[in-house]
């Protein structure tokens, strides 16, 4: 596994697309579902790349009717391994049915569910530490990857808006363009280059208003 990758990977924004939450203890809790987090893990540590392992499944208390149903509750611990890192989470599960058994069942599988995304949140954003900052700064809609013609096409579009030589001279040489510029190809820097010069002779020579 590439720990460099995964490192990138790990460091990003939490998507808030990926955040639910949930009515408990009279106000709302934000968590990340348990098949997301099983899902990013395939993704940047790889499948086959990490191991899931239950260390411990405990009933908490006996089953007791609430409400014409059974209501079970269960502890669990799981041990996430990455590439010889070792992360502990401890969950707890509660089931709610009429058959005793479904409850039963339904308990174990969140408790198990629960500890997992504990431990898999130690390792980073992704997994939903970004949700233990009250300020929320790392969960925001990731950063669009570089596209290098949209990127030559908006420069474009704003060079032929320019209404006069100082507007058009304020975007040529503003930072943003000057960087989004040394990221293109030549050929591409040839275009926008050319597109300067022809504004320029245009501004140059039209009259007054008609720009």
């Amino acid at each position: 596994m590439d720990w460099d990758k995964a490192t990138a990977e790990l460091s990003k924004k939490l998507d808030p697309s990926h955040v639910k939450s949930r009515s408990q203890g009279g106000g709302s809790v934000s968590y990340v579902e348990g098949w997301h987090a099983i899902a990013e893990a395939n993704r940047i540590f790889g499948f086959g790349e990490w191991t899931r392992e239950t260390l411990e499944l405990r009933q908490l208390g006996d089953p007791r009717e609430v409400g014409g149903k059974m209501r079970v509750e269960y502890m669990a611990r799981v041990r996430v391994t990455v590439a010889g890192v070792v992360r502990d989470g401890c969950g707890f599960g509660q089931g709610i049915d009429k058959d005793v058994g479904q409850a039963h069942e339904s308990a174990l599988k969140e408790a198990e569910t629960d500890a997992m995304k504990r431990a898999l949140m130690t390792f980073g954003n992704p997994f939903g530490l970004a949700l233990y900052d009250k300020s929320r700064e790392n969960v925001g809609t990731p950063e669009k990857p570089f596209d290098p013609a949209e990127t030559r096409d908006r420069i474009k579009n704003a060079l032929s808006k320019a209404r006069d030589l100082a507007e058009l001279e304020r975007i040529w040489k503003h930072p943003a363009t000057e960087e989004a510029f040394g990221k293109l190809h030549p050929a591409m820097q040839g275009e926008l280059t050319k597109a300067h010069t022809d504004r320029v002779a245009f501004l140059s020579q039209a009259p007054e208003g008609t720009h």
